[in-house]
């Protein structure tokens, strides 16, 4: 008998290839055993990818510590854990686009925008949902630089190894948000409330793996959880900054700005 992968020569009896370690398939192909290798693969409790999802919960400093010393095979990589969670975030984006299109647009806070920053947040939205992977890509190194300089005297990781510290840690944060997204604007509820209710959740995620990764106190990582905000909220203005200008020279831009005077004519109309 010969391996099918590797083309190695096996005994009759053997299960595994001892090349290889691909599985010996003797039957041919059924819905049952189709279903059988499915579970073994995606739904065993030992499965790679649950056991690192499980343990980026757990123990995240062994997950992205085995990766970066060497050890690949415990866990998967750093490269298709973060692919996979692209691939839910595309499949969520689709979700929401056709099957709650109004959800970003039509929350508890939407009464009080006029008509110009209505069509600013769905110019805003549009852009976020279209290129969604992009700007979750665009971030890991924005949070590696940031670690480099609050973590400025810890010389535990380099911004290389930061950068697989952070691809783990988006993904999984990625794969949680985007099925429980789903999830709850089935039940109905207020997509800016969710968001409002995720973040919170989303910081303390990256201080609890930061902590465990630079092996911090508390008040050590509160201390330096306060200064990635800081450095955070500075991004944030100069990236808005960045965007608004974007937006303003070209053709969305002049839209937005003909809509506000529109809107304006119209409360002038409204009032008279």
């Amino acid at each position: 008998m010969v391996c099918k992968n590797c083309r190695r020569l096996l005994p009759q009896q053997i299960n595994f290839c001892n090349g290889c370690g691909a599985k010996v398939i003797r039957n041919r192909l059924t819905i049952r055993n189709l279903f059988e290798d499915f579970t073994y693969r995606y739904l065993n409790y030992d499965n790679q990818l649950l056991r690192t999802f499980r343990h980026l919960f757990s123990k995240p400093e062994e997950v992205i510590g085995s990766y970066i010393n060497g050890t690949r095979k415990k866990y998967v990589d750093v490269i298709s854990y973060f692919a996979i969670a692209i691939t839910l975030t595309g499949f969520y984006t689709y979700i929401l686009t056709n099957f709650f299109p109004d959800a970003m647009t039509n929350h508890f806070l939407s009464g009080y925008s006029n008509a110009a920053n209505k069509e600013m947040q769905a110019g805003q939205i549009d852009f976020m949902t279209k290129y969604s992977s992009l700007v979750m890509m665009s971030y890991i190194p924005i949070y590696a630089l940031m670690a480099k300089i609050v973590f400025f005297n810890k010389r535990n990781y380099n911004f290389t190894e930061l950068l697989v510290v952070f691809l783990y840690i988006q993904a999984q944060i990625s794969i949680i948000t985007s099925v429980l997204m789903v999830v709850l604007l089935a039940l109905k509820v207020d997509f800016i409330l969710i968001s409002l209710l995720l973040f919170p959740l989303m910081v303390l995620y990256n201080a609890y793996c930061l902590k465990r990764l630079y092996k911090l106190s508390l008040e050590g990582i509160i201390l330096r959880t306060l200064g990635f905000g800081a450095i955070f909220i500075a991004f944030i203005i100069i990236s808005s900054i960045g965007f608004a200008t974007w937006m303003f020279l070209t053709d969305t831009g002049q839209e937005m700005i003909e809509a506000q005077k529109a809107a304006i004519e119209a409360a002038k109309r409204a009032k008279n």
